[in-house]
């Protein structure tokens, strides 16, 4: 059955609305697929926007479920944020659109924009969950091949949770939209597709002599 995200005042999209996505099983897959967020936070007197790894729980303990983002604890931003709205920004690009004008140039793309009222995580077992999601999101399945984190790295570390609750996606793909005299002057329109590609595994210059690459990190790169 599927889910409609129902908007709030935040996250109502009010500009190209006919590039909404509603169904929350969209919002997921971009989540999942997805390697980086933009995380918008008053720090001080000035908003600062960071890229930082991210995961997603959707059995998570907040409503909607969760993203977590982690830090630093002698971070600033994430000090700053504790207990305070805010936004989270995940967007893949798609394509590169040619128009036949030059306002009609655009970009193919699935955007998500997350608001809520951040927490820290405070329980080490939550906290632990959420590095491993991290890394799985990286990798799916290294983190059960990892020793266990010591009590100096996760003292740290700091996990920031944001529900899911409220949350907006906009999509947009193929062709240009042009005005039907620029399509018959003759002018070539269209889009280049782009897509994350990645490369073979690099092992790093001090690993122990035959070590192989292992599966979780194999599987990833095919």
């Amino acid at each position: 059955m599927s889910v409609v995200m129902e908007p709030t005042d935040r996250t109502r999209i009010r500009r190209g609305r006919n590039r909404a996505v509603a169904e929350r099983t969209d919002l997921l897959a971009l989540l999942t697929d997805a390697l980086v967020a933009h995380l918008g936070v008053t720090v001080g007197d000035h908003p600062v926007v960071l890229p930082t790894a991210f995961a997603v729980d959707v059995d998570g303990p907040d409503e909607g479920g969760t993203l977590y983002v982690h830090g630093s604890v002698a971070a600033r931003w994430l000090r700053s944020s504790a207990g305070t709205t805010v936004c989270v920004t995940v967007t893949e690009l798609d394509g590169l659109v040619a128009g036949r004008s030059a306002f009609h140039h655009s970009m193919n793309y699935r955007s998500a924009v997350v608001i809520g009222q951040a927490r820290v995580v405070e329980d080490e077992a939550e906290r632990q969950h959420a590095l491993d999601l991290i890394v799985d999101h990286m990798l799916p399945g290294r983190s059960a091949t990892l020793r266990p984190s010591t009590r100096k790295e996760l003292a740290a570390t700091a996990v920031l949770a944001v529900p899911l609750a409220e949350a907006s996606m906009k999509a947009r793909a193929g062709d240009p939209v042009d005005e039907p005299e620029d399509v018959t002057a003759g002018i070539w329109g269209g889009h280049v597709p782009v897509r994350r590609v990645l490369g073979a595994p690099v092992p790093a210059q001090d690993n122990l002599p035959g070590l192989d690459v292992p599966d979780d990190v194999r599987d990833r790169a095919c």
